[in-house]
């Protein structure tokens, strides 16, 4: 999350003279954030204010980054429109604490709720920080399935021969992706001294990826398998897996794979990291629409044509509790949040979401800026309204009283 924050502010100083030709195509907002640069390289510092700019234009703001463009197909989903949801509370309120840019409330494959906030619209693109985790996840059960990846308890130094020697050279590819490497990890969005703030300053040596440079340097802290701990940088390294497993970019294996046959309406970016690599802990933008297509799509199951992306069984391991996070009625599964009801979710900084409830066929979406990258009193605001549109479901298909 923060990671992508850090490799593409680092070119700001020496790009600046650079950015007038792209000037004139920047919104009025965007155009602010280039007149009051940030004097430190992280995000996670920015005024509020600039990052209302920011999050909407990452791939707009040439001083800033590097991007691949992922293409949607000729003929977009439909989203057809349902009636509102009766969900018993403000919305204008709920979005407004939450500082929110869109919310979405697609139930039964029908539109129930959309609205829109910071003067941002159905045709922007939003920043997703740690939502691109699921769809990571989601290229690496298709390459298990196209058999890239030949099975989940292969060494990750199988597809990363790098990675020999180091801490992870006996680490499986199912324990990347859930989280239960064991090799330390430090993930404080505060802490200059963290492992994702010392990375940044870490310079690979020639011809190496800078994300596996600075990984297979890290101490191993407990057994392969026997504690979950949250690591950005291992999602990092799944996509360097996928993406060396099958050859082909990240933006590319999704297009394919996703964007293109589930039907998204819009173009998608992802940003990516100094060495070129898309950053696949972080850092896709999308138009919230096809966020909730997204949704939708691994709620159906991840199929194409009748036939799934994935192995048969991947999805309903990757979305249940594959290890214990210290949380009574929570896990993680592959790369994907989830919930003991059945309910599972991605989630990224600053309060970006996809929430997804199979039994009520419920897809919610959510963009915001909240005014720090974890906020307590927003994020059981948003739990409370998870909660709401349960309820309302559940009213609208109870049985009618005698």
């Amino acid at each position: 999350m923060k990671t992508a924050a850090r490799v593409f502010l680092g070119a700001l100083a020496v790009l600046v003279v650079g950015a007038a030709a792209s000037w004139f195509s920047l919104d009025k907002e965007t155009r602010g954030l280039l007149r009051a640069l940030p004097t430190n390289r992280d995000v996670l510092f920015w005024t509020q204010a600039q990052r209302d700019a920011a999050f909407r234009a990452m791939d707009r703001i040439p001083v800033l980054a590097r991007w691949h463009t992922i293409a949607p197909g000729a003929t977009p989903r439909p989203l057809p429109p349902g009636p509102p949801l009766a969900l018993g509370l403000d919305v204008d309120a709920f979005m407004a604490g939450q500082h929110s840019a869109a919310l979405l409330i697609v139930q039964g494959g029908r539109l129930r709720l959309e609205r829109y906030g910071l003067g941002f619209g159905a045709d922007g693109r939003w920043t997703s920080f740690s939502v691109a985790k699921s769809f990571t996840s989601t290229l690496a059960g298709a390459a298990l399935r196209d058999g890239s990846i030949r099975s989940l308890d292969d060494k990750i130094s199988r597809y990363i021969p790098e990675m020999e020697g180091s801490a992870y050279d006996d680490v499986s590819v199912r324990q990347l992706l859930t989280m239960t490497s064991g090799v330390r990890w430090t993930e404080d969005y505060g802490d200059p001294d963290s492992d994702v703030a010392r990375f940044n300053n870490h310079k690979p040596e020639p011809g190496v990826d800078a994300l596996v440079s600075y990984m297979r340097t890290l101490p191993r802290e407990a057994p392969p398998g026997a504690r979950w701990h949250y690591s950005t940088g291992e999602t990092n390294l799944v996509g360097i897996l996928v993406s060396r497993a099958t050859g082909k970019p990240l933006a590319q294996y999704l297009q394919e794979k996703v964007w293109q046959p589930a039907g998204m309406e819009r173009p998608a970016t992802w940003l990516l990291s100094r060495t070129g690599q898309e950053i696949s802990g972080c850092c896709l933008q999308a138009a919230p629409r096809d966020f909730a297509r997204f949704g939708q799509f691994i709620l159906e199951g991840a199929r194409v044509n009748g036939q799934p992306i994935v192995p048969d069984d991947w999805l309903a391991n990757a979305t249940t509790k594959q290890a214990d996070i210290g949380r009574p009625g929570s896990g993680y599964g592959y790369q994907w949040w989830t919930r003991d009801d059945g309910s599972f979710g991605a989630r990224g900084i600053f309060g970006q979401g996809i929430f997804i409830d199979p039994r009520r066929q419920l897809v919610i979406v959510f963009n915001a800026d909240w005014p720090s990258a974890q906020d307590a009193q927003a994020a059981a605001a948003r739990e409370s309204f998870f909660r709401a549109a349960q309820q309302a479901v559940d009213a609208e298909t109870a049985p009618p009283r005698q």
